[in-house]
């Protein structure tokens, strides 16, 4: 029924780039440099969900999110699953999620005082084209060298474990306290429905689906917003033009129409596709 093309935010970050990806213009000559690019509606802090492209240059500090009943009880409104589909990565990019082995709360302290807490990340090497749906509580660092989209629960709560000797503010005792340090286990992804059509998470806190251009019929529940991303290609949606490096936000039936050459996400909070 309807379709809002979302508000764009930069946030500059000191592992961000200044060279970004089509869509998006490249910050100024010798400007700060650009890490993400958030999607928001006029109430930013409301949604369930929030989309953001990153842009890292640097690895990112080693970090975890608390689920929802930690991230409430500390006066936050949920907490936070994240998934990252990966457009463009260098040939050594990697991403650590999960540890190379299991670890008690005393032992991730102490490795995240010492440093060594990133020798015993499972780091992974990443390409274009991989998606990961990682769970609150899970130990993490973005590598270097990645553009990727960031789907997520629409809060700002980072506890940072570990940042390679930087001056940021730790989080050790909430950090730890929230984290599950085990080897990742990635949640069942449906198959494939060996066309244009792709599941790549269900749940449990969104759902997010991949499918080419063409003519498509997205009939939303009522009160469940979905979060429009047309990665790459044109279109419309109920008349509302869309390209790539834009976001819009749909609400009940909506008629998508794209150029065939179009990659088109979407995201909707639940644990079960539409």
């Amino acid at each position: 029924m309807t379709a809002t093309l979302l508000a764009t935010k930069r946030v500059e970050k000191p592992w961000g780039r200044h060279t970004l990806w089509p869509g998006f213009a490249d910050p100024a000559h010798g400007g700060e440099k650009v890490g993400e690019v958030w999607f928001q509606t006029p109430h930013a802090g409301e949604p369930e969900l929030l989309i953001k492209y990153l842009f890292t240059s640097e690895k990112l500090s080693v970090q975890v999110h608390p689920d929802d009943a930690a991230a409430q009880a500390a006066g936050y409104p949920r907490g936070k699953d994240e998934a990252w589909l990966i457009l463009a990565a260098e040939p050594d990019s990697t991403i650590a999620i999960g540890t190379l082995e299991p670890m008690t709360h005393e032992q991730l302290r102490a490795a995240s005082l010492d440093g060594s807490i990133e020798h015993l990340l499972d780091w992974k090497p990443v390409k274009a084209g991989d998606f990961y749906y990682n769970e609150a509580g899970t130990i993490h660092a973005i590598g270097a060298g990645i553009t990727t989209i960031e789907v997520q629960q629409n809060v700002d709560l980072t506890y940072r474990l570990y940042d390679y000797g930087s001056d940021r503010e730790l989080h050790l005792d909430a950090g730890v306290k929230v984290s599950d340090p085990v080897p990742f286990v990635p949640l069942p992804t449906p198959p494939s429905d060996g066309k244009d059509h792709q599941i790549l998470s269900e749940g449990p806190k969104f759902v997010t689906e991949r499918f080419a251009g063409g003519h498509r019929v997205i009939d939303l529940p009522a009160g469940v917003p979905g979060w429009f991303v047309p990665v790459a290609g044109s279109g419309t949606v109920d008349g509302v033009a869309f390209k790539a490096g834009e976001c819009l936000l749909l609400e009940g039936r909506c008629e998508i129409s794209s150029d065939a050459e179009s990659d088109l996400l979407l995201a909707y909070p639940g644990d079960k596709r539409i």
